[in-house]
């Protein structure tokens, strides 16, 4: 089984010729209110995917409609709290080439107790996946919970900060990772050397898989023994919000099917190629079906593999 504790949002997106600059005004020429937050969305593509996943999450009271979101996808929503609080939300600027900027504020994401992590963990089981993001609070506790459960931990240490680096991340067993948050995690900058970076990462967390995510310059996976890297599908980009989630969720519900990486890669690639085309967080999240029907005249990307 697998169990993502993660934010559940509600975005408000705005469409702009381009991001908003220091001291300017500017009129947007769309706007969209849709369910989003990291972890909301990796669990809609696990589902989407066809993969199995509970949520585990907090959602102020007057936004209960996001929970038929997740519920009509196939996502487990009996243990996502409605609380009195406001919700997580983001405001999110689209700009005419698809790039995004994203103000985030927590909100009822923040509220975990201790006592909240312990009733959660009385349905796991040894062997289950917990696949973490950085919108919710208590990251710390919760993967220790989860090490002396034995589950494995996948880690998506999004929006990087200060505090992942204080965490135990040796005990994960899988992180997705972007070019600038794996620097981070090294002490190196964005623009070094490719495989410089991935030399490092095997270093300061050995025996730990690094799902490395490169936009328009594909993907790159690495564990102890090997290093693979695909290509990005060449698609024109209309917003690209979603597509890391996307990416993570194909990913998790390939592995939990029982996929050998290389496949998973494939069609997790696939998925994010088609979310970029969409507008959206929620709602560009292709099912499966989609993606494979999209796809099947796509020409197969080539595998370099070291």
């Amino acid at each position: 089984m697998l169990f993502n504790y993660g934010s559940v949002n509600i975005d408000h997106v705005y469409r702009v010729p381009h991001l908003v600059r220091p001291g300017e005004t500017l009129t947007s020429h769309g706007y969209r209110q849709v369910l989003g937050g990291k972890g909301a969305n990796q669990s809609l593509a696990v589902a989407r995917a066809g993969g199995q996943v509970t949520h585990w999450g907090r959602l102020g009271q007057h936004d209960r409609w996001a929970l038929e979101t997740l519920a009509s996808a196939g996502v487990n929503t009996v243990h996502i709290e409605l609380t009195a609080e406001p919700s997580g939300h983001a405001v999110i600027q689209v700009d005419d080439h698809g790039e995004n900027a994203i103000i985030l504020h927590p909100g009822a994401n923040h509220g975990f107790t201790d006592a909240r992590l312990d009733a959660l963990m009385t349905s796991v089981q040894p062997g289950d996946w917990l696949l973490l993001q950085n919108e919710c609070n208590a990251l710390e506790r919760l993967i220790n919970r989860a090490v002396a459960r034995e589950l494995n931990i996948a880690f998506n240490p999004a929006p990087m900060g200060a505090s992942i680096l204080r965490l135990p991340l040796e005990q994960c067993r899988l992180l997705f990772l972007n070019r600038g948050e794996a620097a981070a995690l090294v002490g190196r900058e964005d623009e070094d050397d490719l495989d410089g970076l991935l030399t490092a990462l095997r270093q300061r967390l050995p025996g730990c898989e690094v799902v490395l995510t490169l936009g328009g310059d594909g993907v790159c996976y690495q564990d102890d023994a090997r290093r693979l890297h695909l290509p990005a599908h060449p698609v024109e980009a209309v917003d690209t919000t979603a597509a890391g989630d996307t990416f993570i969720g194909y990913f998790m519900a390939a592995r939990q099917q029982g996929q050998a990486i290389v496949p998973a890669l494939r069609l997790a690639s696939a998925a994010a190629a088609l979310c970029v085309q969409r507008e959206g967080a929620a709602p560009s999240i292709p099912v499966v079906s989609e993606v494979t029907e999209v796809t099947r005249d796509w020409d197969a990307l080539p595998l370099d593999e070291s």
